[in-house]
């Protein structure tokens, strides 16, 4: 089963107050974040900033993502280096376009990998599309490296490619939000939502939490720690499902200790699907009960 990843809180960079102790927010992320939310006259401050974070011995129980500059931009390179280096678990590659743009730094990753001794393969990668073009090649992005771990969608740059705003419905991100999610199922990887950037909206917020998990999506980026707890809320599973999801399991461990090919529960034939998600619906659940 995939990892939990409902919830990705963005930390920017510069933050150092943020940096020391984001940790006891405990969203199943933490996305540092060494681009848009960082001046250009911090870059060099935050890259150190988040390398040092990354050794912090309270980061090591959870999963770091590390949101970098395009590769092709003057500190891209560097904050490769530093992040590869530091021992983040998922770089996030912004504004991907291209399959290509995978490929490229995927192949930058390993030689900083073979550099410094971390194991091949071992930084995970995050793309996030953010343009009508990327969209158009979400299929090509999703499959182009054994590296990815999801595509993520970045609305603020890919509203603004569209010559259009945000709505509390979202109508203009239904067919981006369609297209990530069918292109990482098509790949087998995750597909991750947009931030929310009213941070005071809590009722918008759930709307919006609601609508990415009826579509499919497994998680979303988040700006604000109050969100985490309503994200997790939302993913959470009812007690009825926790309960039919139970009898699921117990029916295939049955039907397997009697040496039976077919697993029945209450005269419906259980396939192999319905066992995988009842073993996902109690992997949430035991999650949320944890938190």
């Amino acid at each position: 089963m995939s990892r939990l990843r409902r919830s990705m809180l963005f930390v920017p960079g510069a933050n150092a107050a943020m940096l020391s102790n984001t940790f006891i927010y405990k969203p199943d992320a933490i996305m540092f974040d060494l681009e848009d939310s960082v001046s250009l006259r911090e870059k060099d401050t935050a890259r150190m900033l988040v390398y040092r974070a990354l050794q912090h011995p309270l980061y090591q129980d959870i999963e770091t993502v590390v949101r970098v500059n395009p590769i092709d931009s003057r500190f891209g390179i560097n904050d490769l280096n530093a992040v590869v280096r530091g021992g983040a678990n998922v770089v996030r590659l912004p504004k991907t376009d291209t399959a290509h743009d995978v490929t490229l730094m995927a192949s930058q990753i390993e030689e900083i990998e073979r550099a410094c001794g971390r194991a091949v393969g071992s930084t995970k990668l995050l793309a996030a599309i953010e343009s009508a073009q990327g969209i158009n090649n979400a299929v090509e992005i999703a499959h182009s490296s054994s590296r990815l771990i999801g595509i993520a969608l970045g609305a603020e740059d890919y509203v603004r490619d569209l010559r259009t705003n945000r709505s509390p419905e979202g109508t203009e991100l239904l067919f981006a939000r369609c297209s990530i999610l069918q292109a990482a199922r098509a790949a087998g990887i995750m597909a991750f939502d947009t931030v929310y950037s009213d941070a005071n909206n809590e009722a918008g917020f759930l709307r919006e939490a609601e609508h990415i998990k009826q579509l499919g999506f497994d998680g979303k980026s988040l700006i604000n720690p109050r969100q985490i707890d309503l994200l997790h809320n939302v993913y959470a599973p009812t007690q009825k499902e926790v309960d039919y999801a139970y009898a699921v399991i117990e029916a295939a461990e049955e039907a397997e200790q009697q040496g039976l090919g077919v697993v029945s529960l209450n005269g419906k034939m259980v396939d192999s699907p319905i066992i995988e998600r009842a073993r996902w619906t109690l992997q949430r659940a035991e999650s949320g009960i944890k938190q």
